[in-house]
């Protein structure tokens, strides 16, 4: 049994909880990735669950240093999310969560493309749900999207995976580069769903339409399993640096004027993709290092600070800054765990994400990428002035809004406290998350916590808080304002819908002109019928006999005429 996929644990667990009501659907909820925890650090590294099909051996169970530490995060993100969503009563909402967790820890441990794509699929298909589950007429058009989107990276994944077999006989899941049209195709798929940029919208599109829970989740699986994937495939690709370094930082510009906090949270997960992406693209043992630590670092901080922002959103209906402000007077755990998100994203020093960052900017500094480095720099300060000041500032300690909701349910703030103190134990004790990193990487010898280190980084925070603190006392900071704010998403939502209904239009005019055309003609064949065919008409008239023998005789004169000349 320890040999059976955990990540089908979890999907097969998931049909029970249909059924099951109250405490023994929450136990059985809880138990799934606790069981699937152990599974997985029972089992030693290597391939434990093959089969046969499509003439291929398919790995459904290839366990390895990389592997491990992306499952291990998984499942604490789902149990975490478990967790936060245990006041929910719509079973539909856990199975699909549930599934979209196993998918994604069953693609972790996929050792064939064939396997990676049903598991690929198989997120995508579940977790729409947990954004068509929020019922409203925004969340299914977003859903719509995002599944048009998602499933478009799997019929990608399909495409390449074909070639890939066609060229080169086999279906690994190892090594893939740019060389062949195969490996050009999948780096697109797992592009899309990394979100690279002019592919990206789809995250801040629908992660803010998703149901209070669903957020949780979403921000945890899709993007680091894509992150995942380019790690097993093309670490290395000089390419990722330079589309890593344009994802930490143009997300900034739309964040820091974004209205809805929960979207500027999707944009800043954009912006911490970025660190991976460009550590990825230099991959080195450092630089995988830092983007498999820092995967597990931003599931935690960012699953945290969805965490808060939905809880005002279960309180307040709302998470639009413009409307929010002084809820730390009756929300003041939802404000502290708030904090901790915050500060671990900013990279505080003793908070997770320090530890994770200080790896990727050490590897990017040792690999000579001089550009990369400073652009990791700018947006590491960027992202305390529009996320880690912006978010709880706004919300809980901005202009009084005057209102006074209650402090979150007690199983969110579990989930929150639970979240708030991995951040807090990984950046104290960085040692423990350098032990199961993908390879070797003693803590004595990189210290996180060297002075140049820590000063670094103070001073960075330091002089970006005083650039939110001058900005905002001078006027020149964006206020919260309502409106929409159009990214990539203008070419379908003003650009496409601008096209489709002129195109509508021109295919209306056209059809009403072909009926027009139909209808005359065809009134002047039966005015032609009627005149010829009516009572009145020509052939409707009674021919005379002797007529009718004159016609008949000329008719016969006629034929016998060509038939003796022999013109047939």
């Amino acid at each position: 049994m320890t040999e059976f996929p955990p990540g089908l644990i979890i999907i097969l667990g998931a049909i029970p909880v249909a059924v099951l009501r109250g405490p023994l659907r929450a136990i059985w909820m809880l138990a799934l990735p606790v069981v699937a925890f152990a599974m997985v650090w029972m089992l030693p590294d290597g391939n434990h669950f093959g089969i046969i099909a499509f003439g291929q051996e398919l790995e459904l169970l290839r366990i390895d240093p990389l592997s491990r530490i992306f499952a291990y995060i998984f499942l604490i993100a789902a149990f975490l999310g478990i967790v936060y969503a245990l006041h929910v009563r719509a079973a539909a909402e856990h199975v699909s969560g549930l599934v979209y967790s196993g998918a994604a820890v069953g693609a972790v441990f996929a050792g064939d493309l064939i396997s990676l794509f049903v598991f690929w699929e198989l997120t995508a298909i579940a977790s729409v749900f947990l954004i068509l589950a929020s019922r409203t007429h925004d969340a299914l058009a977003a859903g719509m999207r995002y599944l048009i989107i998602q499933v478009g990276s799997g019929v990608l994944l399909l495409a390449g995976l074909i070639v890939r077999w066609h060229e080169t006989g086999s279906v690994a899941f190892g090594d893939i580069g740019l060389d062949g049209p195969g490996g050009v195709l999948i780096f697109f798929a797992f592009g899309i769903k990394a979100a690279f940029p002019l592919l990206h919208n789809w995250l801040a599109d629908s992660y803010p339409k998703a149901t209070v829970t669903g957020a949780v989740l979403l921000s945890a699986f899709t993007t680091k399993l894509a992150i995942y994937t380019l790690a097993r495939g093309y670490a290395g690709t000089e390419e990722l640096i330079w589309i890593g370094a344009i994802m930490a930082i143009f997300p900034m510009f739309y964040a820091v004027i974004e209205n809805d906090l929960r979207k500027v949270l999707a944009y800043s997960l954009n912006n911490q993709l970025g660190f991976m992406v460009v550590a990825v693209g230099v991959g080195t043992d450092l630089a995988l290092n830092g983007a498999a630590a820092h995967a597990v670092t931003h599931i935690v901080y960012k699953a945290l600070l969805f965490m808060s922002v939905g809880a005002i959103l279960h309180r307040m209906g709302t998470t639009l800054a413009s409307n929010l402000g002084g809820l730390y007077r009756t929300m003041p755990l939802t404000a502290l765990f708030g904090i901790v998100g915050a500060l671990s994203i900013a990279a505080a020093p003793l908070f997770s994400g320090f530890v994770s960052k200080s790896l990727i900017l050490a590897a990017v500094l040792e690999g000579e990428h001089k550009e990369a480095f400073f652009a990791l720099m700018f947006a590491s300060a960027g992202v305390l002035i529009y996320c880690g000041i912006r978010v709880p500032y706004f919300a809980f300690y901005g202009p009084d809004s005057g209102a006074r909701p209650k402090e979150a349910p007690m199983n969110m703030l579990v989930a929150m406290g639970l979240a708030a103190a991995l951040c807090l134990a990984i950046g104290v004790w960085p040692a423990a998350l350098f032990s199961v990193l993908p390879f070797p990487l003693d803590y004595k010898v990189f210290n996180v916590y060297a002075v140049s280190h820590v000063v670094t980084q103070l001073q960075l925070l330091f002089f970006s808080a005083l650039a939110f603190v001058l900005l905002h006392r001078f006027g020149r900071y964006p206020l919260p304002k309502s409106g929409i704010n159009l990214d990539t998403d203008w070419f379908y939502r003003r650009l496409g819908s601008a096209a489709l209904r002129s195109l509508m239009v021109l295919g209306t005019a056209i059809q009403t002109r072909f009926y027009d055309a139909v209808n005359r003609r065809g009134q002047r064949i039966l005015i032609q019928l009627y005149r010829h065919h009516g009572p009145h008409g020509v052939l409707a008239r009674t021919w005379p006999t002797g007529s009718m023998v004159l016609w008949v005789a000329l008719l016969l004169f006629a034929y016998l005429f060509l038939y003796f000349f022999d013109i047939f």
